[in-house]
């Protein structure tokens, strides 16, 4: 609503400054030949045509936009479509702002002989302001390299900076990735374009899960298989994909098992990492007690035994 108010009111003020010159010539005003006055006017009108071009562009994005739901699931497409759309707005808006503040300087005769004097006889100061603005200039780049090579899209889940979330904005100079606990991780668009960062939902948003679980030498296999097997089928967290259990490692006392396991996108995934770890754990705790790590130390002598000493670590 507020954006039909705002372009409603830009036509409307257009249409006043357009309709002030023909009107003035008629009423035979004083003022109307003020230098002054021709400024403030030629100026307004520069501003409010870029404003309301500006609202033009906003709201064709809109309309374009709200077709493609982000909040659906299978939203690649929808996603792919706001980053390219809302990108790109910026982009047009920062040309239409540049525009009209240039087109605004120019029609002050003053203020342009005088920057026309200062450029002419000042080529250093030319030099150090490119120097200067050499940095805005490539995150400005950035930007647009990102709308257009698109290596994340608008909620895509990243591990960036060892922190794991997911795009929220994306500007032309600055990209806003929302952390799991709901902070933000703020950094320029240059950043993704010069350092490695993990895309998670880069062409699906499923993902697969690890669970790593220590245990002694004498657990079974076959049991730990048939008990995950049975939770992932008891838990909706599970997309029925992926249900592996793997000895990866053999160490001197414990023995390293491996479990994968895949999910619609990665929040859920983490839950059914979580789920499967403590399940697990507590399986092997109340049906095989004797298979939790153990360190095992001989004494030689006449009453030779082996001695058991429980270690707290079961799982990573």
């Amino acid at each position: 609503m507020k954006k039909h108010l705002r372009l409603i009111f830009s036509i409307c003020l257009l249409l006043f400054l357009i309709a002030i010159d023909p009107s003035l010539k008629l009423w035979d005003a004083p003022f109307q030949e003020l230098s002054w006055f021709n400024i403030i006017r030629k100026g307004l009108l520069i501003a409010c045509t870029t404003w309301l071009l500006i609202e033009v562009v906003s709201k064709l994005k809109f309309y374009l936009l709200r077709r493609f739901d982000i909040t659906q699931e299978d939203n690649l497409k929808s996603r792919k479509l706001h980053t390219q759309i809302n990108l790109l707005e910026k982009v047009i808006v920062f040309l239409i702002l540049l525009i009209g503040l240039g087109l605004i300087l120019m029609s002050i005769d003053s203020i342009r002989e005088i920057g026309i004097g200062i450029f002419a006889s000042a080529g250093v100061v030319g030099i150090i302001i490119g120097l200067s603005a050499q940095k805005i200039v490539g995150a400005l780049l950035a930007g647009i390299q990102i709308a257009i090579t698109q290596p994340f899209r608008v909620d895509d889940a990243v591990l960036v900076e060892n922190e794991w979330g997911w795009i929220e904005e994306i500007n032309l100079t600055y990209i806003v990735v929302r952390i799991w606990d709901k902070r933000r991780l703020v950094l320029p668009s240059t950043y993704f374009l010069e350092k490695p960062f993990q895309n998670w939902t880069r062409t699906t948003a499923d993902i697969i899960g690890s669970v790593f679980i220590y245990t002694d030498y004498t657990i079974s296999f076959d049991a730990l298989r048939t008990e995950l097997t049975r939770l992932l089928e008891s838990t909706e967290l599970w997309d029925k994909k992926v249900n592996v259990l793997q000895v990866t490692d053999a160490k001197q006392s414990t023995l390293e098992i491996r479990i994968l396991v895949s999910a619609k996108n990665s929040p859920t995934a983490w839950d059914l990492r979580v789920f499967i770890r403590e399940k697990m754990i507590e399986f092997i705790q109340r049906n095989y007690p004797q298979s939790l790590p153990k360190t095992r130390v001989m004494l030689e002598g006449d009453k030779a035994a082996h001695v058991f000493t429980d270690t707290p670590s079961l799982s990573e």
